[in-house]
């Protein structure tokens, strides 16, 4: 189009829309029809004792393995089966306990109609999609649903795209429906996702991230702010916290607050640190999720470090914003 035909630019704007509408209808359509087939087909996953294995050839098979994905990643144990591997062994992975969604528009694919008498031989639950109830697949299904389609959103009616829609939706619908019902929560889902931004936010604790020891500060109220301030310099920190004798935080002073004293007098090294402590300093403790904790970072004001506070009050760690950033949490 060279960015100047301004007429093939519209024409293909209104083929994209057409095309959404298509499959948005188609969708919207589906929600009307669910019925007691679709609350069977969820119980089926629910209560099976063994996996869910979910198999389609072609576009539909596209479908299926993303559905497989999905169904594992929220609570229900489930792969991929491609129909036309199954007939020259892989059915040895499927086991009477389990559960098989078969995905074909039109019920009449031959590599899936290829395995169905082993299916029933081994007496597993077969769950089928598709658009065709009078098909051979739907008959010998324990469960049919229906995800049939006024029309291809392909102008010759032809290439799999409103059905394939449909068909994701519909199982997409089945496993948020199952995780539900599961009572599956995001804990449950971090532990599936763990390598991920969700999984740090999740099942990441104050602990995991807190420095200790040696890279920690501590300082006793009558120490000078120099002392703080080589406190702060040999744990290589933004703070130090002060404790009093038995050992419990009475207040922090910050690397910020030691230039803003420098800049008010002279003398501020050789004072004290007790009449300059932030008292109120917000604190975390070692089981706190990283997340809420960063989310109290964040209140105003902002700060870069917490102390990390055991049960009696007693630090045993700093969190800082820059070790949280390091892990990729947010």
């Amino acid at each position: 189009m060279g960015g100047h035909d301004e007429t093939g630019r519209q024409e293909v704007l209104a083929a994209g829309g057409e095309v959404l509408r298509l499959e948005a209808q188609a969708v919207a359509a589906l929600a009307e029809r669910l019925d007691d087939r679709f609350v069977e087909a969820v119980e089926r996953v629910v209560s099976t004792q063994g996996r869910v294995i979910v198999t389609g050839m072609g576009k539909s098979g596209a479908v299926a393995r993303k559905s497989a994905a999905t169904l594992a990643s929220t609570g229900s144990p489930a792969f991929y089966l491609h129909p036309a591997e199954g007939v020259h062994g892989d059915l040895g992975m499927v086991t009477p306990a389990d559960v098989v969604i078969a995905l074909s528009y039109s019920g009449e694919t031959d590599e899936i109609l290829a395995i169905l008498p082993v299916l029933k031989r081994l007496g597993v639950t077969l769950v089928a999609l598709t658009g065709n109830l009078g098909s051979t697949l739907a008959e010998t299904a324990d469960v049919a649903l229906d995800v049939s389609v006024e029309r291809e959103a392909c102008p010759l009616n032809l290439a799999p795209t409103t059905s394939t829609t449909a068909m994701l939706a519909l199982m997409d619908a089945l496993a948020i429906a199952a995780m539900r019902v599961r009572q599956f929560s995001s804990e449950d889902f971090a532990l599936y996702h763990p390598a991920g931004s969700l999984g740090r936010r999740l099942l990441l604790r104050v602990r995991d991230l807190m420095r200790t020891g040696e890279r920690m500060a501590l300082c006793r109220p009558d120490a000078t702010v120099r002392d703080a301030l080589f406190a702060i310099t040999r744990a290589q920190t933004g703070s130090v916290f002060a404790v009093d004798d038995e050992g419990r935080f009475v207040g922090l002073l910050s690397d910020g607050d030691i230039r803003r004293l420098l800049l008010r007098h002279d003398h501020a090294l050789a004072e004290p640190v007790a009449g300059a402590l932030n008292q109120t300093a917000r604190s975390t403790a070692p089981d706190r999720l990283v997340s809420e904790a960063t989310h109290l970072m964040e209140q105003h004001p902002p700060c870069g470090e917490l102390p990390v506070l055991d049960a009696d009050g007693r630090p045993v760690g700093v969190l800082s914003l820059k070790d949280i950033a390091r892990a990729g949490v947010f």
